[in-house]
């Protein structure tokens, strides 16, 4: 086994495979009508892959982007969506522990998310940024703890938003579907003279559905079902609102102050049951007097609270430009999440709230860029990192941990058309010590040729909750205990990307190898090793029948194939689609509990998938002040691993979009009409089954997007 994913991943790195960057923009062009349609830009400015602006063309490392207009296009209504409908390096899946994004083959735990450069923390970091007001979305596959410090292992996506420069400029943006999905985003930005002011607030909120609404029992072999109040997807509703001021001092100094508050609340019923399954002891085959069956079921509640978080974030930051070849850049800013239970009242007892989680991430960032020549780039700076957590469910007063970091990269041209990237990170943690973090890039270019290699390594702390977390489980007699003894993750990414494009095409493919070691997971402690502690006994002796701990017990290797296409076709058309192929082994220490001895097993990467793709297909025609377009899209996705379930079906579901846009003068009214999930795909498995999907099925999409 390990021969064989050995030189599957050798194999993909050599063939060259991966999805680098094409996109779109709005703008105008010449048609055969009086009124322009959008052209499309096949050579976008990018900024995530080094830290500095590029053209995408002339970027050291590849990046995928996604443009604002195929965001608009599709329809999308979250950052979930815009990455699994319009890439193929992205899949995600919910179930009753909440929502599970993989990007190339592993968990989010392992990818960082930015908006404007700026880290997003918390559970909800996927659902607190608007997509109305995204200008592109860059997505940089590979380890980047180099440039952006811990978490970036698997890769990095940066959300850029819209800042209008008009002196008044609004948006409003709804959406409506099936099961009580609707979506709300309003931006207005406002500019005078030296202050710009820009503001936005987004809502979401969806019902309880279902689509099976039995669960299944074994009964020897034998499935029976019951009878579920639990739903597949629990309703919800979520408010955020973000605001930034900008002061445009002079042409050398710029500076800003932000803001945003997040709310998320779920609405589970209080009404629902559920059954749970138990032998009759006395039943001998089907029953102990002919009568008696052989298990009893009994319903019970199904929920006894529902879910609040909140998220609140301040800062601000400021800009200097002495000369054309100076950029200095400061960032403060300070991002907390808080997440609570919120128990329902009983005939036994009162409503009441426990703290699940709070955290405080703190960022201090001094940067600078500068250009020693025309050949030579340098990116440099200092950055300090505060976490800290509370946590009354898992029994952490108050812990955390301070991380610095020095970070510098130099961007070569060694000869025309053959350019290098080299950076290093320094890293001091307070738990941990340490360590430095190096990337290289080699990029070679001619025409509408371009080659690219590089190598990065990965470093990721365990968070605090790792560290500190102790969890008692009583349905299962489960105890976790914390472990302060935890080392780094740390990895080896390579990635190699060859590409093609000029004005009307772009085609890539690359191959990427990503080895991961010290992989932390739960350890189950063996029974000599609980006798040997007095402390651990007596947990044993209180009924607890599983004491595990966090260790660094797992390391992985995954490689791929990724391949992406786009085509700008005569009379408004557009095609493009990409296809990622992975594969994966995990190496997991699990204790034979007959044995008491540890054993290897493997078995593919936790909530991986082999084959993912996508498809994307627009027209655009204008008539005078009318302008339509149609879009449709597709994803389509083999079985993904679940070690615990095993293997959820695969499945493809399909999108069509219509936009109607009808320009005034000062005013743009743009209603559309679609159908999500055209051939109804549903899965329709019992009740806490691997679901392929949670897709309600077919349904009606309605909007309204209007700009002042």
């Amino acid at each position: 086994m390990k021969h064989s994913i050995n030189t599957i991943c050798l194999t993909a790195v050599l063939s060259l495979a991966g999805s680098t960057a094409f996109s779109q923009t709005s703008g105008k062009g010449a048609t055969d009508t009086t009124k322009a349609l959008p052209i499309h830009d096949m050579n976008p400015i990018v900024v995530t892959g080094t830290g500095t602006y590029h053209r995408a063309d002339n970027s050291p490392v590849a990046v995928r982007v996604i443009s604002a207009k195929e965001l608009n296009d599709a329809k999308v209504t979250t950052l979930e969506d815009a990455l699994t409908r319009l890439t193929s390096n992205v899949t995600s899946h919910t179930n009753g522990m909440g929502m599970f994004i993989n990007f190339n083959g592993v968990s989010d735990d392992y990818l960082l998310i930015l908006e404007n450069g700026k880290r997003v923390s918390g559970d909800d970091r996927w659902n607190r940024i608007s997509m109305a007001n995204v200008r592109r979305i860059e997505i940089y596959s590979g380890a980047a703890s180099a440039l952006y410090g811990s978490e970036a292992i698997a890769g990095v996506i940066n959300v850029i938003t819209d800042e209008s420069r008009e002196t008044v400029s609004a948006t409003s943006d709804t959406r409506y579907r099936n099961n009580g999905r609707l979506d709300q985003d309003i931006n207005v930005d406002f500019n005078a003279g030296i202050v710009s002011s820009h503001t936005s607030y987004t809502h979401h909120q969806a019902g309880n559905w279902q689509v099976n609404h039995y669960q299944a029992f074994d009964e020897d072999g034998t499935e029976v079902l019951k009878l579920t109040g639990r739903p597949m997807s629990t309703a919800f509703h979520s408010d955020n609102i973000a605001e930034k001021l900008d002061f445009r001092i002079n042409d050398k100094w710029s500076v800003y102050v932000r803001g945003s508050y997040y709310d998320y609340h779920t609405a589970r019923p209080q009404a629902a049951t559920y059954f749970t399954q138990k032998k009759n002891k006395a039943a001998n085959n089907g029953s102990a007097d002919g009568t008696s069956p052989a298990y009893t079921y009994t319903s019970k509640q199904a929920y006894t609270y529902d879910l609040d978080h909140a998220s609140y974030l301040y800062g601000g930051g400021a800009r200097w430009v002495p000369n054309a070849r100076t950029h200095v850049y400061l960032d403060v800013y300070s991002d907390n999440f808080s997440s609570k239970y919120d128990y329902w009242q009983t005939a036994d007892k009162e409503a009441y709230s426990e703290t699940r989680k709070r955290t405080h991430y703190v960022n201090e960032t001094l940067r600078g860029i500068f250009r020693l020549a025309d050949w030579n780039k340098l990116s440099a700076g200092a950055e300090f990192v505060q976490e800290s957590l509370t946590s009354q469910s898992d029994n952490i007063d108050f812990e955390t941990t301070n991380t610095y970091n020095l970070f510098a990269q130099d961007e070569l041209q060694i000869v025309r058309g053959f350019d290098a990237v080299v950076g290093v990170r320094y890293t001091q943690n307070d738990n941990f010590g340490a360590a430095f973090t190096p990337n290289a890039s080699l990029f070679y270019h001619i025409g509408g040729f371009r080659l690219r290699a590089s190598y990065a390594g990965g470093y990721r702390t365990p968070t605090l909750s790792q560290l500190y977390a102790t969890d008692q489980a009583k349905t299962t007699a489960r105890y976790t205990l914390y472990n302060q003894s935890l080392k780094p993750e740390k990895n080896n990414f390579v990635n190699i990307n060859a590409e093609y494009g000029n004005k009307w095409m772009n085609v890539s493919v690359s191959g990427f190898y990503n080895k991961i070691r010290d992989m932390i997971n739960y350890r189950t402690l063996q029974q000599s090793e609980i006798e040997a502690d007095a402390a651990l006994a007596a947990l044993r002796d209180k009924g607890w029948t599983t004491i595990r701990q966090r260790d660094n017990i797992d390391r992985a290797r995954l490689c791929g194939i990724s391949a992406s296409l786009k085509f700008i076709l005569p009379y408004g058309f557009t095609l493009g689609g990409g296809y990622t192929f992975t594969d994966s082994e995990a190496e997991t220490k699990t204790l034979d509990t007959k044995t008491q001895q540890y054993v290897v097993t493997t078995s593919p990467v936790d909530k991986s998938v082999h084959h993912v793709g996508n498809v994307l297909a627009s027209w655009d025609k204008a008539w005078n002040n009318y302008r339509l377009n149609v879009t449709v899209n597709g994803h389509i996705q083999g079985e993904r691993y679940s070690s615990t379930y095993g293997y959820a079906d695969g499945f493809s579901q399909w999108n069509l979009m219509t936009r109607h846009t009808i320009e005034l003068r000062h005013f743009a009214l743009e209603p559309g009409l679609g159908v999500e999930n055209i051939f109804n795909k549903r899965d329709t498995a019992p009740w806490n089954s691997n679901f392929s999907t949670i897709n309600p099925g077919r349904s009606l999409t309605l909007s309204l997007r209007m700009s002042y």
